[in-house]
């Protein structure tokens, strides 16, 4: 139950509107009209700490002083940045109200004047966990208000994100002049059309925003008529993806031609899904996990429908290219998932923990802040778009697909996937080596390298500085896998076997990097441990399959198995979900690796790709359901409670 507090305190507390109506009923009236179960006016921070204390579910607490549009606090109400948000304006701030400087969308100082990119708007929301952190400050800051009271929470080490005010109005006011001019400024702007326009994201990649979020909003608004939820949306977009990939394995000119036109409007639609989320407020953990998997599950049977196009017109390694990008883009995604974890972890740090301002990463920190706020610009778009978003993927494929060929597609993907992989990949580590900031030390070490019985059994790293840098012994272990792979392709074409040792030393190789699973993961690059754990297996199952004289499209199909258990990884992190339910019975990187290297000596490598990567995908469906279905089923049945 969403509980909200008014506190009428200030001097707002006895201005009445236009209509004779107390500011302080206003805001009760429209916190009700924005969702929240049970609305009350709190005398004091006093009361306000007791009405916490019984509080059970997300608390809403608001000054009287707010003129805003019921969307503003809609928004806020149910924001799904995170579970303690904070509504931050753009105007001076008055006479006792508290500033707040915010980075990368969290708040990470208050009252912080030199440093300051806002003002506290009067009003948050304050998730369960953070509750007892609420009531505390309330007590601490008896006698004060609204803004005592979120410096106070914040002062508590409380993490909480901005929620900023775009398009629609919010002002604080303090005598009938600045009331009267709120009031003006929200009656000037239709609420429900600023809405609309905000479904779309602030800023978007170059494809996104000018070739289709200049008309996607049109979509939202007329699915939002008919009732399509944002899930509903999200299976479409797959059915244009999968008939699109189907398209480009079929080839000839008008298939291609159709199967572009498919992929682009199933991007659109992939795009609409979360404007219609945001237009619609019906957020939910399970559409953003839901939304997370759908993309790259759709990216990647493209893949395949491009593999089996350009091997079906004749060229010998249309698969292996489909593996090849398959492989770089989830490489890549692992990487970026973890850079912003750690760019998240430095906002939250005091800036002389992360380094002085010298130094190329600190330049190329400061240049990319530059031009990050240097919006529209030739500079800002081209920063935007050389990494490879996935707005470019899309068009890149379906535009080279009709004009040109699957192969063509498939190469441009990779040349282009590789030159930003190592453009990002190079500028981060010097960032991240000036940040200094470890964030594989702040979560579940073990969940996010995947590791399984083997890697957290072995006894700790020897006595070398070494063998005591996780991520040298994860590279170690990628590159392994990667000479078993060249190897493999150079005896295969010779048309010789690879002896059943050399898998097995490049497995005795790739564990090096579960040799590092106990080391302490706080180095300022060990934020690359996980792809280069990710790198090492996936290499490593396609080398096996490759001497195996496997199947193309078999070894595609367990890469892309194992790419749903990684994706199902780090769409928790992101999301801030537990572990899968089944993750233990996913036997980990290096079990997985164990029983592949035994199937490539017993000469059953097929049978063991197949049967692994079943087992794999059952697992993976059954944690879905237990996931999404079974456990929240339990949870309802025994409190009746919203969730």
């Amino acid at each position: 139950m969403t509980l909200a507090i008014v506190l009428p305190a200030g001097p707002a507390a006895g201005l009445t509107t236009d209509a004779g109506e107390r500011l302080v009923d206003r805001i009760a009236g429209q916190w009700r009209r924005a969702g929240a179960d049970e609305v009350r006016v709190a005398a004091d921070l006093a009361e306000l700490a007791d009405l916490v204390a019984a509080a059970t579910g997300p608390v809403l607490v608001s000054g009287a002083d707010l003129v805003a549009h019921t969307a503003v606090l809609k928004h806020l109400a149910t924001s799904p940045v995170g579970p303690t948000v904070a509504l931050v304006l753009t105007d001076p701030p008055a006479a006792g109200q508290a500033t707040v400087r915010e980075e990368r969308g969290q708040v990470v100082a208050v009252d912080d004047p030199e440093g300051a990119t806002g003002v506290f708007g009067g009003a948050l929301r304050v998730g369960p966990a953070d509750l007892p952190a609420l009531a505390a400050a309330a007590l601490t800051a008896a006698g004060g208000g609204v803004d005592r009271l979120f410096a106070d929470l914040a002062g508590c080490g409380t993490l909480t994100f901005a929620q900023r005010v775009r398009l629609l109005v919010a002002h604080r006011v303090g005598d009938p002049a600045e009331l009267a001019a709120a009031q003006a400024a929200v009656a000037a702007v239709d609420e429900d059309r600023a809405e609309l326009k905000l479904s779309v994201k602030e800023r978007d990649d170059f494809f996104t925003t000018f070739f289709v979020s200049t008309w996607s909003p049109y979509v939202t608004k007329a699915a939002a008529r008919i009732g399509l939820g944002p899930t509903a949306v999200t299976m479409i977009s797959v059915a244009f993806a999968v008939a699109a990939a189907v398209l480009f394995g079929v080839g000839g000119r008008l298939a291609l031609v159709a199967g572009g036109v498919l992929l682009y409007l199933g991007f659109v639609l992939d795009c609409v899904d979360g404007q219609l989320a945001r237009y619609t407020r019906h957020f939910s953990a399970w559409g953003g996990w839901l939304d997370t998997m759908a993309d790259r599950a759709k990216e990647y049977v493209v893949y395949a429908g491009l593999g089996y196009g350009a091997t079906h017109a004749g060229f010998r390694y249309g698969w292996a290219l489909a593996i090849a990008a398959m492989t770089l883009q989830t490489v890549r995604h692992m990487t970026d998932t973890w850079y912003g974890v750690l760019h998240d972890e430095a906002a939250r740090r005091p800036r002389a923990a992360t380094g002085d301002a010298g130094g190329i990463g600190g330049k190329l920190n400061a240049a990319s802040t530059r031009v990050q706020a240097d919006t529209g610009s030739v500079s800002y778009w081209l920063k935007r778009t050389v990494v490879f978003p996935i707005g470019e993927r899309w068009a890149l494929m379906a535009v080279a697909a009709a004009l040109f060929g699957p192969l063509v597609a498939l190469c441009a993907v990779l040349v282009w996937g590789v030159l930003a992989f190592a453009y990002t990949g190079g500028l981060r580590t010097l960032r991240a080596r000036w940040m200094r900031v470890p964030v594989m030390s702040t979560v579940d070490t073990g969940l996010h390298r995947d590791d399984g019985p083997l890697a957290r059994t072995l006894p700790a790293p020897g006595r070398l500085p070494a063998v005591r840098q996780p991520l040298v012994l994860a590279v170690l272990g990628a590159l392994g896998a990667a000479g078993l792979l060249l190897w493999a392709l150079v005896t295969v074409h010779a048309g010789d076997d690879l002896p059943g040792w050399a898998v097995a030393f490049a497995f005795v190789v790739l564990m090096s990097g579960a040799h590092g699973a106990r080391s302490a993961h706080g180095g300022p690059l060990d934020w690359l441990v996980p792809a280069a754990l990710r790198a090492g297996e996936y290499l490593f199952a396609i080398a096996v399959g490759v001497a195996g004289r496997v199947s193309p499209w078999l070894i595609f199909g367990y890469v892309f198995v194992l790419t749903l258990h990684h994706y199902d990884l780090t769409a928790r992190l992101e999301k801030r979900q537990a572990a899968p339910p089944l993750h233990a019975a996913t036997l980990g990187w290096e079990g997985r690796s164990a029983l592949l290297t035994i199937g490539s000596i017993a000469g059953i490598v097929s049978i063991a790709l197949a049967t692994l990567g079943t087992y794999l995908l059952v697992v993976f469906v059954a944690s879905v359901v237990l996931a999404w279905v079974v456990l929240p089923a339990r949870v309802r049945g025994g409190d009746r409670s919203p969730g």
